[in-house]
Parts: structure tokens; C-alpha cells; sequence
């Protein structure tokens, strides 16, 4: 069965930052969504503070959502049943490296 998750970090970095900073690192984020299985992926900004992106692979579907905010980015995912089980793994790994992403440098 599929499974939602969201991840919420905070950052200090402002909207405009944000943006750059994931639109140049979601590549990093795509592999930690997948729990390192291989997916394809596309992705398309629906807006300029909203990427929309599905991955397929083993017969599998993934679909998500990241929303910039000034102040924090939302990454919501739907996992399918052959990651389910593995969600709380792969949330960790995630917001992990979505703070690495936003961390101030």
C-alpha cells in the first residue's frame, strides 16, 4: 500500500536562496528518495516555488512535491508499496540531506 510522507526543514536562507540551492541539489535528494533502487525520473517546476516530480522504476511509482517557503521547504512524497516499508529510513536520509542542501555556508 502507498505511503505519504512529508519532510518539513527550516532555513534562514530566504526564498530566492532556497530555490537555487534545491533546484541546483535535487539530484542528491532524488537517490535518498528511492531508497537507492533505480528510477527514472521527471520533474517539472509548476511554479517558481514549486517542483512537481514522478519517478518510475521495478514496476513502481513515485510521486512528489517540493514547496520553497521563506522560511522552510516541504517535500512531500508518496512511496509505493515496495518502499513502504522502508519510509522511516528513507525519510531520515532525506531530510538529512535536504538540511546539507540548506544548511547556512
Amino acid at each position: 500500500m502507498p505511503r505519504p510522507v512529508t519532510v518539513t526543514i527550516s532555513h534562514d536562507l530566504g526564498a530566492e536562496e532556497a530555490r537555487r540551492r534545491v533546484r541546483d541539489g535535487f539530484g542528491k535528494l532524488k537517490g535518498q528518495m528511492t531508497g537507492g533502487m533505480m528510477f527514472t525520473f521527471t520533474e517539472e517546476w509548476a511554479t517558481d516555488d514549486s517542483l512537481k516530480f514522478h519517478a518510475k522504476g521495478l514496476g513502481q511509482n513515485i510521486t512528489g512535491q517540493i514547496d520553497i517557503f521563506p522560511e522552510h521547504v516541504r517535500i512531500e512524497v508518496t512511496l509505493p508499496s515496495l518502499l513502504a516499508a522502508i519510509a522511516e529510513t528513507i525519510t531520515g536520509k532525506v531530510e538529512k540531506e535536504g538540511r546539507l542542501l540548506l544548511e547556512n555556508k
